[in-house]
């Protein structure tokens, strides 16, 4: 059904859809302001599904309001930046110590095809990006754990105001494919152990690389 045809509720949730990927594309970046009436002609929908949207990025705290300025998504700093990643470690070691335990030979074979899909994409950053978020979260859904899904699906909203990938260059991609790989060996192995400290590894990783791009 083209997207016109939709009712008005259904086209806050689009223009809230379309929105959240333009973020994740880095067609919108931290700091950007979002102008109701040029994200409406951007989005191709009137005003009030991308007002609703706008209230619905507010409450899930992606954008904020700044007086004399209006939207603007937020900007995270470096201290939040490690207290985010702090959570993520955490969650991110507990999906991978249950995918150790839960995970099916299928949805190993599928985390293998994702980073070998990310380590071709070395000149495509946005699509490395892509790539790397699907394999972890295809991580989570192999630890057969809703709760813990839920919590992935909040901190992915904060992930999105971290910034452009850092997924933009060779040597990076190949140190993540690396330690992926130490992931699915040791998931795949059924070792909760190693599987949980190699998501902390790479983890703790990513944050250094993460702040080293921040003071650059």
């Amino acid at each position: 059904m083209p997207t016109q045809d939709l009712p008005e509720l259904s086209q806050g949730h689009v223009a809230f859809a379309k929105l959240m990927a333009a973020i994740e594309t880095g067609e919108y970046q931290p700091g950007d302001r979002l102008r109701e009436v040029e994200v409406a002609e951007r989005l191709s929908l009137s005003r009030t599904p991308v007002r609703e949207a706008l209230r619905k990025l507010e409450a899930e705290n992606i954008i904020e309001h700044r007086p004399r300025i209006g939207a603007v998504i937020r900007t995270l700093g470096q201290t939040e930046v490690v207290e985010l990643y702090e959570m993520r470690l955490v969650l991110e070691r507990t999906a991978a110590e249950m995918a150790a335990k839960h995970s099916s030979e299928a949805e190993i074979d599928g985390m293998a095809a994702l980073n070998d899909e990310l380590a071709k994409a070395v000149d495509a950053p946005s699509q490395a990006a892509a790539i790397n978020q699907k394999f972890h979260r295809a991580i989570y859904l192999a630890a057969r754990n809703r709760f813990l899904l839920e919590s992935a699906r909040a901190m992915n909203n904060a992930l999105l105001l971290l910034g452009p990938t850092t997924l933009a260059d060779a040597a990076r991609i190949k140190t993540v494919v690396q330690q992926h790989g130490q992931i699915i060996d040791a998931i795949g192995a059924g070792d909760i152990d190693g599987a949980g400290a190699a998501a902390e590894a790479h983890l703790q990783t990513s944050l250094r690389y993460r702040l080293g791009v921040m003071r650059a």
